[in-house]
């Protein structure tokens, strides 16, 4: 019986479980809604379609909602922000500031930085940000006391509850873990990412830092729906990024060569569990890593947003699965992936 097939019930769709963000005192639910696909980045979306996905958020207990303000120039965060205005719910909402032109790489100056979270918190809509997290921004700027300074007077004046990172490498994510007032952080994590497995996941535990776990589908190779001949709009990363052209290599595909994904993926598909997606195996397989307290899972359909939540509630993947796919990765994935881990 294929489950994804079957509508889901008003149980299931209720019934996704949260994790506490570390020790921040937040609950988020262990499926998370990345919020890229909204900004238009992907290939053109309407508000129609970008409210279809967040009704199906709500109905199926995503709680927790990860954005940024450079997708699509605030288009994602302002659709957002109009969706929860007219939607009342108990969620975290989520933005990434660092990465806008006025920003990035050498313009993280005090009145830069306010007029940036200014700016996110009117299009969301919002008196404080629940999380506000680094977006990918140059190694040195991560221990800079201008930042630092700045994002502290943020908070005393109740404008940010919780500052966190979301990072590119293990070794920024290291650099983040010693600083005392992060309350988290966001990394590539996937079955084509397994370095953040050996000893990182860990420490941010036993420093009560949380995880998140972004890119859980490799820019959707691992929803085993690609072929060699998928087309990708001309705004997406998936076309004009597929090799690092424009940011880090290892953020489109994580860094694998497109084809070299592809054979991947076929090879996966015999570790897939009777009654699961090839998605859903993915995000099962990062819900599974103790530690992590969210899997951030992009979606472009309403129907995509309900399939990745059922993932939380389907059984966690066998012992020997997990371990033939940490050989699988090792030996077959970790020497074809480009850039920095």
């Amino acid at each position: 019986m294929n489950i994804v097939n079957q509508p889901p019930s008003e149980a299931t769709l209720q019934n996704i479980g949260k994790r506490p963000l570390g020790d921040s005192g937040l609950e988020v639910s262990e499926v998370g809604l990345g919020c890229w696909q909204l900004g238009g980045d992907f290939g053109p979306i309407d508000e129609q379609r970008v409210n279809q996905i967040l009704a199906a958020a709500d109905s199926s207990g995503i709680t927790f909602w990860d954005t940024a303000d450079v997708y699509g120039g605030g288009q994602s965060e302002r659709l957002i922000g109009d969706w929860c205005k007219n939607n009342k719910r108990d969620r975290v909402i989520a933005t990434k500031f660092g990465r806008n032109g006025e920003l990035y790489p050498n313009g993280y100056t005090a009145d830069n930085i306010r007029r940036s979270i200014d700016d996110s918190l009117q299009r969301l809509q919002l008196p404080c940000l629940p999380l506000l997290q680094m977006h990918c921004i140059p190694a040195d700027m991560l221990t800079d006391d201008t930042l630092w300074y700045c994002i502290d007077d943020l908070k005393k004046e109740g404008l940010v509850s919780n500052i966190a990172a979301s990072v590119e490498t293990i070794e920024q994510a290291r650099t983040c873990l010693d600083i005392p007032s992060i309350t988290s952080l966001q990394i590539i994590l996937n079955i084509f990412r397994q370095d953040a497995c050996e000893s990182l996941i860990m420490d941010a535990k036993n420093k009560g830092v949380g995880i998140l776990a972004r890119l859980p589908l490799a820019s959707g190779l691992l929803t085993g729906k690609m072929k060699a001949d998928t087309q990708f709009s001309s705004s997406d990363h998936r076309n004009y990024n597929k090799d690092g052209a424009a940011f880090s290599v290892g953020e489109t595909f994580s860094g694998l060569p497109y084809e070299k994904g592809l054979a991947l993926v076929d090879e996966l598909k015999t570790f897939i569990p009777d009654g699961m997606t090839m998605a859903q195996f993915a995000i099962r397989w990062c819900l599974d890593q103790e530690g992590v307290s969210s899997v951030l899972a992009g979606a472009s359909n309403a129907q995509q947003v309900v399939g990745n939540a059922q993932a939380a509630n389907l059984p966690s993947l066998s012992k020997s699965t997990h371990q033939d796919l940490r050989e699988f990765y090792l030996s077959k994935v970790r020497p074809n992936v480009r850039g920095n881990i």
